[in-house]
Formats: C-alpha cells, structure tokens, sequence
C-alpha cells in the first residue's frame, strides 16, 4: 500500500505541474493570438503580466517532464515559487482591471512608444503612431478585459500549484 502512495503522489506533481504548463501555454499562444493576428496590440501592464507566465510554464514543464525524478522538495519548492509568481500575476491583473475601470490612475508610461522625430514631416509621422493606453479597453468578453481574464486564470494556475503542495504534503 505504501508503495502506491510513493509511486502515486509524484505523479499529482507532474499532472499539475503539466496542467500549468498546459494552462500557461494556451494562455499565452492566446495573447499572441490577439496581438499578431486581431492585432489588438498589448500597453505596458499587458506586457508585464506575461512576465508570470513566462516564469510559470519552464518552471512547470520542467517539473512535469522529470516524471517525478525531482526531489520533493525541489519540486514543491517549484509549485510554491509557480504560485508566488501567479499570484502576483493576478495581483498586477486587479491593478490593471482598476486602471481600465478608473478605479485609480495607471502608470504614466501607457502612452505608447514615443515617435521618432528626427527630421522629415513630423505632422506625418504622428498620424501613424498608434497609442497604446493602459486605461482604455480595447476587447471585451463578458464585461471582462483581456486583464480581468488574466487574474482568472492566474488565480487558477496558482490555486493548482497550491493544490500540487498541499494534497502532496497531506499525503507524504
């Protein structure tokens, strides 16, 4: 019997780290998606939440595909720094949500890029620049934003790192 829980409690770790890995990934393919092909184009908060994923799903995959050959506390110590990441993903999500809805100002560098001006017709070139503010919503689905979208499905990512930890230490 024991020798089940062994063999059976890596294998909670590597299904939610995969999870994770899989939930991260469709997220992200999701908001390059928007970007390159709706070309809804993403502000400076957009940016800074793919910072969460760009850090959960290595450090997942990584942990999914040693199959449960980590040390536990390593893999663990994976699961928490997953769920740390997300849900500071989640918490600049809510910032973000609030900054579209005017619930309080945003940072002062969502205007965009600024415009090379170095010589020609500067009049011509400002028609083209297109500004990418952080308070105005550009998609909606289900009076939710791309941002609000964001702190689901870090929340989610989180509470699944969370569970990996728990249910694995409950058992161990």
């Amino acid at each position: 019997m024991a020798t089940q829980e062994v063999t059976a409690q890596p294998n909670l770790i590597v299904s939610v780290a995969a999870l994770v890995a899989l939930i991260g990934a469709a997220t992200l393919c999701g908001a390059w998606f928007f970007q390159y092909v709706l070309d809804i184009r993403p502000c400076p908060l957009c940016l800074e939440q793919r910072y969460g994923y760009y850090l959960a799903i290595p450090l997942a995959a990584v942990i999914a595909w040693s199959g449960g050959r980590l040390p536990r506390a390593v893999a663990l110590a994976g699961l928490a720094v997953i769920a740390l990441a997300m849900t500071a993903n989640g918490a600049l999500g809510v910032y973000h949500s609030g900054v579209e809805w005017g619930f309080w100002p945003g940072p002062t560098d969502c205007s965009g890029p600024p415009a090379d001006i170095s010589g020609g017709n500067l009049l011509g070139r400002l028609g083209n620049v297109k500004v990418i503010r952080c308070d105005e919503v550009q998609w909606r689905f289900l009076g939710l934003s791309l941002a609000g979208y964001n702190v689901l499905i870090s929340a989610a990512m989180a509470a699944l790192a969370v569970m990996g930890i728990v249910k694995r230490d409950a058992q161990a």
